[in-house]
Formats: C-alpha cells, sequence, structure tokens
C-alpha cells in the first residue's frame, strides 16, 4: 500500500459559521498527509468570495499548502460528486451537525447522500475547530472482510500521521456465531469457552494484517484487540463513545446495493449518533 494514501483531499465550503473551522481543519489534514487540497464552493466565484478563501488558506499556504479552488453552479450533492471525480479526491470532509440541547451529532440529508455515492473515503467531522484538537485514540473495525486490511492501515497511517497514541481494533462478533444456549453454569461455562476460541481466531486474523504494516507506522504507538460479541454497526459505536476515542474508522462497503441494503441498519446507529468523527474507508 502506497505511503501516501489520500493524495488530494476535498472539502465543500460554504459561508457558513464554520466556514474558518472547516477550512483550518481540511489545511492541516492536508498538510499532515502531504495532500493537495481542493474547495468545493457550489455557487458562482466572485473576487469578494475568492479573497475570503485565500485569506483563511494563508497560514497554510505558507507552510506549502497545494490547493485548488472550484466554483460551480448547480444541486450541492450533484456538483460536490462531480467535483470528486473532475478533481480525483480520494477522501472529502463532511461536518456533521449538533443535536438542538443534545451533545449528540448526525448527517444532514445532504451530507448522508454524498456519503452513500460518493466514490472516495469520506471524513465525518463532528466539532471541526480553528485550532489544532489532539487525535490520541483511534477505533478502527475488524470485520473479516477483504476491505478491512486497507481500513485497519489507514488508521495506523492517520495515528502515525497524527501522533496517535493508541489504537483499537474491534471484531464485532454476531451472537449467531455462538452454539451453545446459556440455559445454566454448565452451558454458560462452555459458551465462555467458545467465545474464548472465537476471539482467539480473530485475534490472529487482526495480527496478520497488522504485521504486514511498516514497523515504523506502529512505532510508539499502542495497538490492541478488542473482539466485542453483538450487533454490528451499534456494539463499535456504543465501544467508541464509552471509550471517548478521537476518531472511528470504517469500512464502507463495496457495492452501491450492498451499502443500500446495509445502510438503514448495521451503521445507522452511527451516521446518526456519531460517537466521535468518523472515518469511512472506500
Amino acid at each position: 500500500m502506497p505511503l501516501n494514501l489520500f493524495k488530494t483531499i476535498g472539502i465543500g465550503v460554504a459561508f457558513s459559521p464554520n466556514l474558518e473551522a472547516n477550512i483550518n481543519e481540511a489545511s492541516r489534514l492536508s498538510l499532515y498527509l502531504n495532500s493537495k487540497l481542493v474547495l468545493i464552493h457550489v455557487g458562482n466565484a466572485s473576487e469578494e468570495k475568492l479573497a475570503k478563501f485565500k485569506s483563511l488558506l494563508k497560514p497554510y499556504t505558507s507552510q506549502g499548502l497545494q490547493f485548488e479552488i472550484v466554483f460551480k453552479v448547480g444541486k450541492p450533492v450533484e456538483v460536490i460528486l462531480q467535483s470528486i471525480i473532475d478533481s480525483n479526491i480520494d477522501l472529502l470532509l463532511l461536518g456533521a451537525l449538533k443535536r438542538e440541547k443534545l451533545v449528540k451529532y448526525y448527517l444532514g440529508s445532504i451530507a448522508r447522500k454524498i456519503t452513500r455515492k460518493a466514490k472516495c473515503s469520506i471524513l465525518l467531522l463532528t466539532q471541526p475547530d480553528v485550532n489544532r484538537q489532539l487525535c490520541k485514540h483511534i477505533v478502527v473495525n475488524g470485520l473479516d472482510e477483504e476491505q478491512t486490511e486497507k481500513t485497519i492501515t489507514s488508521a495506523i497511517y492517520m495515528a502515525h500521521k497524527f501522533g496517535s497514541k493508541s489504537v483499537t481494533i474491534v471484531e464485532e462478533i454476531s451472537n449467531q456465531k455462538l452454539s451453545v444456549i446459556v440455559e445454566d453454569d454448565v452451558s454458560l461455562r462452555k459458551s465462555n469457552i467458545e467465545k474464548a476460541k472465537i476471539k482467539r481466531v480473530e485475534e490472529l486474523r487482526t495480527d496478520a494484517i497488522l504485521n504486514k504494516i511498516p514497523e515504523d507506522y506502529k512505532t510508539n504507538l499502542k495497538i490492541k484487540s478488542q473482539p466485542i460479541f453483538g450487533k454490528s454497526g451499534y456494539s463499535i459505536g456504543h465501544y467508541t463513545e464509552v471509550v471517548r476515542a478521537d476518531l472511528l474508522v470504517m469500512n464502507a462497503p463495496n457495492k452501491i446495493t450492498l451499502w443500500d441494503r446495509i445502510f438503514p441498519l448495521d451503521i445507522k446507529y452511527i451516521l446518526t449518533e456519531l460517537p466521535s468523527d468518523v472515518l469511512i474507508i472506500r
């Protein structure tokens, strides 16, 4: 896997209260990852708009940030999805909205549509900030899927670039894998033995993935596995919230038809009750 996973980062920019924070987040991330930044504005170009964007980018262009500003008229979803293709964007940043009177975040309808249809990875930001917020703990799914190797590698790569302290690989295991029905103390012991065997198999699988990742990415980084028996999507989201992780990294389904089938079920909890910033790897 190439060292530069995200060569081009994109973000939609509008003149909202979060404009400065969004541009700062995207610019910092682009510098961390040595990526080009593309600002996408849905609307007509003007000298005033261009001057405002360049003014907010100036602290980062002085550090070597490469950027492009795209102005395009049309429907927001269509404009952003087309810009992803035209500008070869590998990672798109989207902001979440805060539920009134609750410290919970959810995606608006436009962001949901983009998240479902985008041909690139998506980073959902719950609390964009003008100033840098440290990303200390990253949680990543360890699903038994072909794409998981790329997702775990991406999580380790991001942790390395961010200077994070720890990464936890959560293997969500369906209770349907258990053949023992707990009815008494004997069946409980059998169930626990069976769970231990399943956990060991999952840990060996994720260890095999970690062994392929360059050692310098893992230096000074605490990496652990956390098998959890429960409902897919809910379990990892709840775990992320409980441990107060800063970033959750997830697989994106490989096919749109599969995404359409899974979206209302497995990851609905994550996308409506975002436990942290969420990175969806495609």
